[in-house]
């Protein structure tokens, strides 16, 4: 088994190669610390035109999406050889994402390798060939089956916020469906893939150019590959402005695309719910990963009449969840990703208080090394401010008041994402009916919990378009094949 230093320089890996950036190398920084850790290869645009003409040729000249028991075997090896590493994968994550500890457990880490597994068994499982019976179009007698066929090179742009859950959302079932990939990672978390990339060379069987990583500072890569011809999915993650221009670029080759975007999800508080409860756990979601999640519920709702006393139980809440340290076991809130991403968040909060909102605590960048950005409850403002339109992506909640479901309802739809939301309360009829009158694509009530690998989840509106893991997700990376024998 090969070592995974997170100190060492990474590669590229192309045509089952690991290979130097054309471009040198760039500095992995920790967001914790703000040190320079280590280096990633610098890739170009001649590395991503090799990239995909590797990819093109492993998807049209071997058997890989014909071959599902091979397939479901590559993504068993894969995963297990990545358990296998998970103790240096968790240095290098908490090291080069900044998240808390704890998150690699579940969505930073563990539980997406774990998911590769799922993907493995649907590859097997799916009903990759459906009988439609006889019938007589025309008068002529006839026997029709449907097939089910990879969609061919799939291009996977993903951002840095969760970069092991969607880049293994993407990778997983994309090679389950016998498609093959070019993955390019952020440039703020190169080391998440690439060092998959060196498992993936030196520990599986997965034949060269199916899966293909290429890490880069150069954003014009991204678009290198959203416009190339011989790609013919994109899967983006990232924000709803950058989706619109991959949209935009992706319809010259009129490829189909996938994505998930932005969100400012609601988290509806019932005025018979739990009120301590439920603040606590809305303070809880925001400050987790410093809010650095795009269904993270970022607008607190809450009955008018109980106001007051829920910005006094969400503040108090905060106090104790203060940023912190990601590697000690306790931390909720870590830093945010890099000086840029804190400047960002800061602004807003600035925006907000240049406004008129009452910062109700926080506000302001901790006084440490590291991209920190205190707790911040926001309140005096009503939902067509900026602070609770836009996605802020920091540890900043904003509370709003409301006059009844129908209004709570109104509010939490009153937004151009729709990504996720909460509800909290006790009466069936109405969490119902609150579930029923939000227009989004995930909700948890009462502390459910919806990630799972066998669940689907996208958005409404502007919060993208497809959806990712679950059955739904995999068949993304299909088309349908209709085919007619003489009876």
């Amino acid at each position: 088994m090969s070592v995974l230093r997170p100190t060492d320089s990474s590669e590229l890996l192309i045509d089952g190669k690991l290979v130097p950036g054309s471009g040198g190398t760039f500095d992995v920084v920790n967001p914790a610390t703000e040190e320079v850790i280590g280096r990633a290869a610098d890739a170009t645009a001649a590395d991503m035109d090799a990239a995909i003409a590797a990819a093109r040729n492993a998807f049209d000249t071997t058997d890989w999406s014909h071959d599902h028991a091979f397939r479901a075997k590559c993504l068993r090896q894969l995963r297990d050889a990545l358990a296998a590493h998970t103790d240096e994968l968790r240095e290098l994550t908490v090291a080069e994402v900044g998240c808390p500890i704890f998150l690699t457990h579940g969505p930073q880490l563990e539980g997406p390798i774990n998911d590769l597994g799922y993907f493995a068994e649907i590859a097997e499982s799916y009903s990759w060939t459906t009988d439609l019976g006889q019938a007589a179009p025309m008068g002529i007698k006839t026997r029709r089956e449907l097939r089910a066929e990879a969609i061919g090179v799939v291009g996977a742009i993903t951002p840095w916020n969760f970069p092991h859950q969607i880049n293994f959302a993407k990778i997983g079932p994309a090679l389950a469906a016998g498609c093959t990939v070019v993955l390019k990672p952020a440039p703020d978390t190169p080391w998440c893939a690439a060092l998959v990339g060196k498992v993936i060379a030196e520990e599986t069987d997965v034949p060269p150019g199916v899966i293909n990583i290429v890490t880069s500072t150069d954003h014009a890569l991204g678009t290198q590959l959203t416009t190339d011809p011989r790609v013919d999915l994109v899967s983006f993650t990232g924000s709803t402005a950058t989706g619109r221009k991959v949209m935009a670029a992706a319809s010259e080759t009129l490829k189909k695309v996938f994505l998930e975007l932005g969100g400012k999800s609601a988290f509806v508080v019932l005025d018979d719910a739990d009120l301590a409860g439920a603040c606590n756990m809305a303070a809880f979601s925001v400050l987790t990963h410093a809010g650095q999640g795009c269904a993270i519920t970022t607008r607190l709702l809450v009955s008018r009449d109980q106001l007051d006393e829920a910005i006094t139980l969400t503040r108090n809440a905060m106090a104790g969840l203060r940023a912190d340290d990601p590697t000690k076991p306790g931390t909720i809130c870590g830093p945010v990703a890099s000086a840029r991403q804190r400047d960002r968040v800061l602004g807003y909060i600035d925006a907000a208080r240049a406004d008129g909102a009452t910062i109700e605590i926080g506000g302001e960048a901790v006084d440490r090394p590291g991209f920190f950005v205190e707790p911040t409850l926001i309140s005096g403002v009503d939902n067509s401010a900026a602070i609770a339109q836009e996605e802020v992506f920091g540890p900043v909640l904003v509370i709003l008041p409301y006059d009844g479901d129908d209004d709570a309802i109104a509010i939490a739809n009153d937004s151009p994402y729709g990504l996720s939301g909460a509800v909290y309360g006790t009466d069936e009829a109405r969490i119902d009916k609150v579930v029923n009158g939000i227009r989004t694509g995930t909700l948890g009530v009462n502390g459910g919990i919806w990630y799972s690998a066998d669940v689907p989840f996208g958005g409404y509106k502007a919060s993208g378009i497809g959806r990712e893991m679950g059955v739904a997700g995999f068949e993304e990376y299909l088309e349908t094949k209709a085919i007619a024998y003489p009876a």
